[in-house]
């Protein structure tokens, strides 16, 4: 069997998190035809840095996807095996990408990455300043077509996942205050260690609720948050593409504002929960089925991870059948799921 031509890189961090990318992660080597190596953990040494810069590469024709969940994973090429002989053309995506302090210096420098992607529009301008290759924006996605849903038939009202501010943090007391005003609550989800199993398991619960607790960082700052720059995660997708409204404070960016639409959100005003709950008690008495299918549609012509992918096939200078096929039966979907659905070229 031949090597495949795309080798996708992914350095995982651990921790749930940081599941969804890993199953995205997965789904990108399938789709593109590559194969998946989770690199380990590791820090390049001064001498792999300094070749970095001043070697050139071998011209193969043997492509590689560098997913970073951080700006300081753009290193962790250094520590594949015969790296600068192998890779032809390499691509890196990065999330996280406000962390702009991060970035290696060696990689200011170097002519290491063929291009690369950032997931905050905000970020471009530095990006581009900052590194010799091409940037550009390719936002956070979700597995709409596998794991998404317009479920019109919703039995909770609202679903916790992930943190949350100390006013939202305890699942017991938020269950007692939606029993108080008629709402039906679900807190944590159980989580799995298998990142596609997790996807699965949360985009399912998911799919069974109207409404889906989030707050920007600006509402709930934590040291692991960046201090001013506000973003969306996998939490806000993943909510939308199971056609559930996302109720919180919502993060102000122009990617936020690029890439969802206004019925996605549902800003509380506040991180106070009586309040906040009054908002969504209110907003579930006005609720129909149509803002599901609305959700869910949007998500597929928007999040889906294969529109992204279809960007870093261009990126990367390959073809793959495998992607064509999934993104002509997510065009079918979208034009089943609703009749006059705008299809994206």
């Amino acid at each position: 069997m031949a090597d495949p031509s795309i080798h996708v890189l992914y350095p995982d961090p651990g921790g749930e998190g940081y599941l969804c990318i890993f199953h995205m992660a997965r789904l990108a080597a399938r789709l593109l035809n590559g194969e998946l190596i989770v690199v380990k953990p590791g820090n390049p040494t001064l001498t792999d840095k300094l070749n970095g810069i001043v070697l050139p590469r071998k011209r193969s024709n043997q492509a590689c996807l560098l997913i970073c969940p951080s700006p300081a994973d753009l290193g962790r090429i250094l520590l594949v095996r015969d790296w600068r002989k192998t890779y032809g053309r390499i691509v890196a995506w990065v999330y996280d990408s406000f962390w702009t302090q991060w970035i290696p210096p060696w990689v200011r420098v170097s002519r290491v990455f063929d291009h690369v992607f950032v997931t905050e529009r905000e970020d471009l301008n530095n990006w581009r300043q900052t590194l010799r290759a091409p940037v550009d924006w390719l936002p956070w996605g979700s597995d709409v077509l596998n794991f998404g849903s317009s479920n019109p038939v919703r039995q909770l009202d609202l679903v916790r996942f992930g943190r949350q501010p100390r006013e939202w943090d305890d699942d017991l007391a938020n269950a007692r205050a939606c029993e108080s005003l008629g709402l039906t609550f679900h807190g944590r989800p159980p989580s799995f260690s298998d990142a596609t199993e997790n996807e699965r398991g949360l985009m399912g619960m998911l799919s069974n609720t109207k409404f889906a607790l989030a707050f920007s960082n600006r509402a709930n700052p934590t040291m692991q948050t960046h201090p001013e720059r506000e973003y969306i995660t996998g939490r806000w997708t993943d909510a939308l593409a199971s056609g559930a409204t996302v109720a919180g404070v919502p993060p102000r960016s122009e990617t936020v504002q690029s890439l969802l639409w206004p019925e996605a959100l549902l800003d509380l005003g506040t991180i106070d929960q009586a309040d906040g709950l009054k908002v969504i008690a209110s907003a579930v008495r006005e609720w129909t089925p149509e803002r599901a299918q609305l959700n869910y549609i949007r998500s597929l012509e928007t999040l889906d991870w294969r529109w992204r992918f279809k960007t870093l096939a261009e990126a990367l200078y390959t073809h793959s059948s495998d992607l064509d096929a999934e993104l002509a039966r997510l065009q079918n979907v979208i034009r089943s799921a609703h009749p006059t659905a705008r299809l994206v070229e």
